[in-house]
C-alpha cells in the first residue's frame, strides 16, 4: 500500500505498510536514498511485524515543495506518517543519516518509542567535527556534485560487493538533487553534536548495527546507552550488501524492544 501524509509544511510523504502487530517498525533511509533500500528487511519482518517505510521529504516519491531540508523536518516527516498510521508504540530503524532522523523523530513521538536501531549510523559518539573537516566534507559537492558522490558511494561498500550493485547504488545517490542532498548532509553532520545529549533525554534502548571491518569505539557508545552488534563482512550498506543475514540480525534487535 502506498498512500500520502500531509507534512507540516503541506507537502506529502509516500510510505509504504504491510504487516501487523506492535511496535510498528518504521524504516527510515539514508542520505539521498528512499524506502526501496529497505525493501528486503521491509518484505521479511513484515511476516511478524507491522512495518512502514517512507520517503523523507525531498527523496522518493515525496515532494519536494519546501525549503527545509533538516534532519529536525525529516523528523517531522516521520512523526507526520505515525500520525497519519494512528500508530502507538513504534521502533525507528534509521540507515546512515536516517539514524540522526530516528533520533530526531523519537524527540516528536516521545513514549511511544519503543527502541532505535542505528545501521551504520555512529562508529563513535562524543567528538564534534572541525569546520575544516566539514569544509572538506561539503565543499566538493559544490562542485562536480555527481562525480563526487558517486566515487565516495562507491568506497562505502566491502571489498568484492557485488559491481553491478555497486554501480546501481553510487548512480542512484548521485542523481539526488544537489540542493537538496548537500542541506541535509550539512544538518546531519552538525546534529550529531546534539545526539548524545537527544539519548540522555529520551532514555530509550539504542541499538547499533555496524560493519565490523569498520572500527567502532564500542566503549564510547555504550557510555552514552548504545548497545552495538558487529557484522561481518559487509560495507555501508549491510541490508543490500548481505540481506539475509541482515535480517536475520534485526530480526533479533526488534525482539529486544517487544
Amino acid at each position: 500500500m502506498v498512500s500520502p501524509a500531509a507534512t507540516y509544511a503541506g507537502g506529502k510523504i509516500a510510505f509504504d505498510t504491510q504487516g501487523s502487530g506492535s511496535p510498528t517498525l518504521i524504516f527510515i533511509h539514508g542520505w539521498s536514498c528512499d524506502r526501496t533500500y529497505w525493501t528486503g528487511a521491509f518484505n521479511a519482518l513484515a511476516k511478524h511485524s507491522g512495518v512502514v517505510a517512507l520517503d523523507l521529504g525531498g527523496h522518493g516519491a515525496s515532494s519536494s515543495d519546501r525549503r527545509s531540508w533538516t534532519i529536525e523536518s525529516f523528523g517531522e516527516d516521520v512523526e507526520a506518517v505515525a500520525e497519519y498510521l494512528n500508530l502507538g508504540r513504534v521502533v525507528l530503524i534509521g540507515h546512515s543519516m536516517g539514524g540522526d532522523v530516528a533520533v530526531a523523530a523519537a524527540r516528536r513521538l516521545a513514549r511511544r518509542v519503543a527502541g532505535i536501531v542505528w545501521v551504520d549510523t555512529y562508529k563513535r559518539l562524543g567528538t564534534v567535527r572541525t569546520a575544516e573537516q566539514l569544509r572538506q566534507i561539503l565543499e566538493p559537492l559544490d562542485g562536480d556534485f555527481a562525480g563526487v558522490t558517486r566515487a565516495r558511494v562507491r568506497d562505502m561498500f566491502a571489498p568484492g560487493c557485488d559491481s553491478e550493485l555497486v554501480e546501481r547504488v553510487a548512480a542512484n545517490i548521485a542523481a539526488a538533487a544537489p540542493d537538496v542532498a548537500r542541506a541535509a548532509l550539512a544538518s546531519s553532520l552538525a546534529y550529531a553534536g546534539e545526539v548524545p545529549g537527544a539519548l540522555r533525554e529520551l532514555n530509550v534502548p539504542v541499538v547499533a548495527i555496524n560493519a565490523m571491518d569498520a572500527p567502532t569505539d564500542i566503549d564510547a557508545l555504550k557510555r552514552h546507552g548504545v548497545d552495538v552488534v558487529l557484522m561481518p563482512g559487509v560495507g555501508h550498506f549491510p541490508m543490500l550488501e548481505r540481506p539475509e543475514a541482515f535480517n536475520g540480525i534485526l530480526a533479533s534487535v526488534v525482539a529486544r524492544f517487544r
